[in-house]
């Protein structure tokens, strides 16, 4: 029988939720145009449609917040957060940013152009996203193993060593300006990848002069699998994995929103502190974000992502958050419904290519299921899928993608076993009547790039 972990908190402040009736869940989707970014927050009863920014602070944040200091330049705020930082992670430089995607817009520049190729285990959408808008192109370069919803593998988001090399050969290695390791690997299922893969990348890029950034928006949570995971790791730390796993890179790009538990925020990390990079990050920084002491923070934003890395790290936080994944995956077990298997960090990740096998891709089966969880029960994820990958840049094609999945991400300290218990119920029937579901959608508008955000879709009609 499945088990809950119990909470390594107590909740001290609650927010009220109402759920809508079905009827008015199939009107409001209607008028969202099909797309669940468009639903107001107040018409969803649990919100899975990002961990993103959507977390629970603690009372330590909430206190440091009070400390904030808002001088334009040299506030006292950012050096406790560059300090936190260097006693993390042993980087010689760390930028703030507003969020992970601000992070990107200010590095990928400098190694990205056009006629230049990004080579990672796999490309969220914003990463890919700002990997085109440089001009480069984007290659995912998962193991074959995250393609099998079924199997049960340990690291199903590594990166395939013996392709990235192969790649590299045929490409160039002077035409691959940058690889990017995303940890956990969202885009598979928030899959972990091993510090040996990590090592293994590593010496690739070496061999090969290309320098290796981290994608490190959920890496607290890819410790803990490798810690529960790779044997020669077992009896190490969360800290010292961290550190093992960091020491492999040479910079890396953070959206603090998710394992740093902050509800806006970012990091860039650069190992070499002497690095000629550095005085390019500050001159991105300033003319994006600002200047570079605040990086479009406030004060006590600095101070927030100050305390959050600390508290992302937690053992028992961690075990907790892991374990709360796990109930939710044995839930889904007793009743045979799929998902990516063994569970991810940061959500569920439902198989909707097997809910809907005669719906095609490019009539977005992940938007269909997401579509149908909102109406049961107000229940919000999102297309981890074809939809989600939108057209190739060079022939405007709909992109097939290896999964088609709905992700159901779920914000850190907010819902509690009830809640899953709800979610669980209407997973369920859903796929109790998925025989009834026969089309999918298709999209009547999108914008050139990240159409999901915004697109307007409407039902195929047979």
């Amino acid at each position: 029988m499945a088990k809950f972990v119990p909470e390594p908190f107590r909740i001290k402040m609650v927010e009220t939720i109402k759920m809508t009736t079905r009827e008015e869940r199939e009107q409001k989707i209607k008028e969202a145009k099909y797309n669940l970014f468009n639903l107001r927050g107040e018409d969803v009863y649990i919100d899975c449609l990002t961990d993103s920014g959507t977390n629970a602070m603690s009372a330590g944040q909430w206190s440091a917040l009070m400390n904030g200091d808002e001088a334009y330049a040299g506030a006292s705020s950012y050096y406790r957060l560059i300090d936190a930082a260097k006693d993390i992670f042993g980087y010689g430089y760390f930028q703030p940013v507003h969020q992970g995607r601000a992070a990107e817009k200010v590095l990928f520049p400098t190694f990205l152009c056009k006629g230049k190729y990004a080579i990672s285990n796999m490309f969220f959408d914003t990463t890919r996203a700002h990997v085109e808008i440089a001009g480069a192109r984007a290659i995912d370069c998962v193991v074959p193993e995250a393609a099998d919803t079924s199997l049960r593998a340990p690291f199903k988001g590594n990166m395939d060593v013996e392709r990235l090399e192969k790649l590299i050969n045929e490409l160039g290695a002077e035409n691959v300006g940058l690889v990017v390791m995303t940890l956990t690997n969202n885009s598979a299922g928030g899959q972990p990848v091993s510090l040996k893969n990590m090592r293994e990348v590593s010496a690739v890029c070496k061999k090969y002069n290309i320098p290796l950034d981290i994608d490190a928006a959920r890496y607290a949570e890819n410790a803990q699998f490798i810690k529960m995971r790779e044997e020669e790791c077992k009896d190490m730390s969360i800290r010292e994995i961290v550190r093992a796993v960091f020491d492999c890179a040479d910079m890396f790009t953070m959206s603090a929103k998710k394992d740093t538990i902050v509800n806006m925020g970012g990091l860039i990390g650069v190992k070499d502190g002497d690095s000629p990079l550095i005085l390019k990050i500050k001159a991105n920084c300033i003319s994006f974000e600002g200047f570079y002491t605040y990086g479009g923070l406030n004060g006590r934003d600095l101070e927030c992502l100050a305390v959050g890395l600390y508290e992302g790290l937690g053992e028992d936080y961690l075990k907790y958050r892991i374990g709360s994944m796990q109930y939710l995956a044995d839930r889904l077990d007793e009743y045979g419904i799929p998902y990516q298997a063994p569970i991810g960090g940061h959500g569920l990740f439902l198989d909707a290519k097997k809910f809907y096998p005669n719906i095609p891709y490019y009539e977005f089966p992940g938007q269909v299921l997401s579509i149908e969880l909102y109406k049961e029960a107000g229940i919000r994820g999102c297309d981890i899928g074809s939809y989600m990958m939108g057209n190739d840049p060079d022939t405007g094609k709909q992109i097939e993608s290896i999964n088609e999945f709905t992700r159901l991400a779920i914000p850190r300290r907010v819902y509690t076993q009830s809640h899953f218990d709800v979610m669980i119920e209407a997973i369920k029937n859903v796929w109790d009547r998925r025989a009834e579901i026969t089309s999918g959608y298709e999209i009547t508008w999108e914008p050139p790039i990240l159409r999901h955000f915004q697109a307007s879709l409407q039902p195929v009609k047979r």
